[in-house]
């Protein structure tokens, strides 16, 4: 059977019942526990998450790693090695979910010979009732299951586990609940994604998303500024914005206020020096914010705006709420404020009921508009969404010959637009070194866009002039600007 929380609800009257207290006092209870563990093992015991999907959900896992690091495991890369592994899950594309079943067949396998092992489960899977029961009747030796809305209460439900012998599982449907000052371990010393908003209301008709986060929520700007602050103390030069449409931020607060007066006070910030967002829906995206972004010498000059496709008829169905007219138009208002803005996007071939009529107009505005790069997708029918029952659905055969039509479009300009920065100086900051080149490093600039230039590892995350001296198509070969 499975483990209900209220089973042990209340037990110790001096548990705190505020949050994030409950929580913390959770990771000192787990904390005893592992070190006992650690000792009957005669070794320290290890973890692993393993990150599926966006941006978000890679934030939320540097969380999940602060917290089990609280606790007292040490984290390891490989997850076959590993005593506590946590799949992050994304359920955007349903082939996402057998690729989560699968390597769960092999730490099964693996958990048999290792009496340590547990087994963890959590993200936007989890949201879908029919994935929790199969993994209730076909994976029983997992040991925690919770979805996006609770991640906060990780360390409790790791202690939950602790204390019993059964599977935990605590999925909600929706909250309205925002836990703030929880452990998290960034990945980069030197930028930090930083969620300012949670869920969605746009309900496009393709999309799993609002179903498996719920209605969107906004953070208090008080907390986003205190956070960011932090992270600037702490080293963070660059920090990006995330929420699946930060067009939309603050709607939901008690004072209402935009995403534009919010990057406003996120610019004050001292020792910050880059700013970068994402998602921007096209229908929320105000001249406000464009007036921001041209007049600030913080927010990065690239943009990702979503079209998904180039035609009003498919726009529609898909439930957007603009046409080919509406976004063709906003583009030239950006490009107006901003000529140097570097924009990407993201497009969907395949969508039911497309014609060649409509995948021309998708083709024509890929041409108009000439991005910098584009995201592109086979239409995946997704279970759950109102686009997976609509009739015309195109044939494969059709969709493949339009993808690659469409990539090659998308490529032979994406390099055309790489070619025409050549010479140019620009800043970058240095990522990390270079793989594959000894004496260089990688530097990511404004545009998002990579450059290698030499440089050691004492350079990383500091920012660079640098001359842009050969395009290679998506990145560049430089030189530091003396």
């Amino acid at each position: 059977m499975e483990y209900n929380l209220s089973d042990t609800a209340g037990k110790e009257g001096r548990i705190p019942q505020g949050e994030p207290q409950r929580q913390y006092y959770f990771m000192e209870r787990a904390k005893e526990r592992l070190e006992q563990m650690c000792a009957e093992a005669g070794r320290r015991l290890t973890f692993c998450v393993v990150t599926f999907g966006c941006q978000m959900n890679a934030r939320d896992s540097e969380k999940l790693t602060g917290i089990l690091e609280r606790i007292g495991y040490e984290e390891t890369p490989d997850e076959e090695q590993a005593d506590f592994v946590i799949y992050n899950t994304c359920t955007v594309r349903e082939n996402a979910n057998q690729r989560v079943y699968g390597r769960l067949g092999q730490l099964g396998r693996i958990k048999k010979k290792n009496p340590y092992m547990r087994i963890a489960l959590c993200g936007c899977m989890m949201q879908e009732p029919e994935a929790v029961e199969k993994l209730k009747k076909s994976y029983r030796f997992v040991d925690i299951i919770f979805g996006t809305h609770n991640i906060y209460k990780f360390a409790e439900l790791i202690y939950t586990r602790m204390e019993s012998e059964r599977m935990v599982i605590d999925i909600w449907n929706d909250t309205d609940q925002i836990v703030e000052d929880l452990p998290s371990e960034r990945k980069y010393p030197f930028k930090s994604g930083v969620n300012i908003m949670f869920g969605c209301n746009n309900f496009c008709s393709y999309c799993i998303v609002p179903y498996v986060r719920g209605r969107e929520r906004s953070r208090s700007p008080r907390a986003i500024l205190r956070e960011i602050e932090r992270l600037a103390a702490d080293g963070v030069v660059e920090v990006m914005l995330l929420g699946q449409n930060v067009n939309s931020y603050g709607k939901t607060l008690e004072t209402p206020m935009t995403f534009a007066q919010l990057l406003r006070e996120v610019e004050k910030v001292e020792g910050l020096e880059r700013i970068r967002f994402m998602t921007s829906h096209p229908k929320d995206l105000s001249d406000e914010l464009i007036e921001v972004m041209a007049q600030s010498g913080k927010i990065c000059r690239h943009l990702h705006l979503p079209v998904q496709s180039g035609s009003s008829r498919i726009l529609q169905k898909m439930n957007r709420r603009y046409t080919k007219e509406d976004y063709l138009a906003l583009v030239e208002k950006i490009r107006r404020a901003m000529p140097d803005i570097s924009l990407t996007t993201d497009i969907i071939v395949g969508f039911p009921g497309e014609t060649e009529e409509d995948f021309q107009d998708t083709l024509d505005v890929v041409r108009k508009v000439r991005y910098d790069s584009a995201f592109t997708f086979i239409y995946s029918k997704r279970t759950g969404t109102p686009a997976a029952v609509m009739e015309d659905q195109v044939e494969p055969a059709v969709v493949k010959d339009r993808f690659d039509r469409l990539l090659r479009e998308v490529q032979d300009i994406s390099a055309e637009m790489c070619a025409s920065r050549q010479g140019m100086v620009q800043s970058a900051l240095v990522e990390s070194v270079d793989d594959h080149e000894p004496g260089m490093v990688t530097g990511r600039l404004s545009s998002n866009l990579l450059v290698h230039f030499p440089g050691d590892a004492s350079m990383i995350g500091s920012i660079c002039p640098v001359l842009l001296r050969e395009c290679r198509g998506f990145y560049y070969i430089g030189e530091i600007s003396r």
